[in-house]
């Protein structure tokens, strides 16, 4: 019987995500209908090479992007300096569109003379980590702002427990948005990642500012302190946790993000 009413319940979810325009069977997207497609690329520098390959960037890189239609949205560096990664956000009409940027990115001349120069002493990149997503419709509409005095950003992740996605962007559009709110977290963006795996579930990931890194944290431990998300974390969690992993990465922003 069990077994019975748990492939009634995956039909169910299976249905409903099919509804709302999912290209992934077993996938919860909720995209904002007019969302774009957004990129995290992580680089991992050669040893060595840390500083040149933000260099690069800040030189070259942002301006043939541009040139080839794509939309450079944030730059960041881990506040944990032993960690020597360059994490930012690209954005794209489609992936289609961001399929045939890369393509000409790729085999446009300027960019190729780059490389030759800036590798003359060996590549700077050992490789690079990809995450694809699309704007969540609990997202608020993602600015290009640049505060004064400089903020801190926080990139976390959510893996939620299976069959969970969606009533975890329940409790984030019902309670926890607002929550953060209340605890001085500004709200940058959240997506819903486009996993390479379809039968994988998407996970929810999203970014907040903060006056500075210690003050994140702060905010965070009084946010779990609050009553009322106790509370609204005991009731949306009788059946099981919501998330199965959560990861944070504090960064600060290179001098030419788009978003400080």
């Amino acid at each position: 019987m069990a077994t019975s009413l748990y492939s009634l319940l995956t039909v169910g979810l299976l249905m409903s995500t099919v509804t709302l325009g999912n290209p992934n069977p077993g996938k919860t997207n909720h995209p904002k209908a007019d969302s774009k497609f957004y990129e995290i690329r992580i680089y991992h520098p050669t040893p060595g090479k840390y500083a040149e390959i933000v260099d690069r960037f800040r030189q070259y890189t942002l301006k043939i992007f541009e040139k080839h239609g794509m939309e450079n949205i944030g730059y960041w560096t881990p506040t944990d300096t032993t960690n020597k990664e360059l994490i930012y956000i690209l954005a794209y009409p489609s992936r289609e569109a961001r399929d045939a940027s890369w393509k000409a990115f790729g085999s446009d001349p300027e960019w190729k003379a780059v490389v030759a120069k800036t590798e003359a002493n060996g590549k700077l990149v050992d490789h690079v980590d990809q995450i694809f997503m699309t704007e969540s419709d609990i997202s608020p509409k993602i600015k290009l702002t640049q505060k004064s005095p400089e903020r801190t950003f926080e990139l976390r992740t959510y893996t939620p427990a299976p069959g969970k996605l969606p009533n975890l962007l329940t409790r984030f559009r019902d309670h926890t948005i607002k929550l953060f709110s209340k605890h001085g977290m500004t709200h940058i963006g959240y997506w819903i990642t486009q996993e390479k795996d379809p039968t994988a579930q998407s996970k929810l990931v999203y970014i907040l500012a903060h006056p500075s890194e210690a003050e994140g944290k702060q905010h965070f431990d009084e946010f779990r302190k609050d009553p009322k998300w106790v509370k609204v974390k005991a009731e949306s969690e009788k059946d099981g946790a919501l998330t199965t992993k959560v990861e944070s990465i504090y960064m600060k922003p290179t001098d030419y993000s788009p978003i400080k």
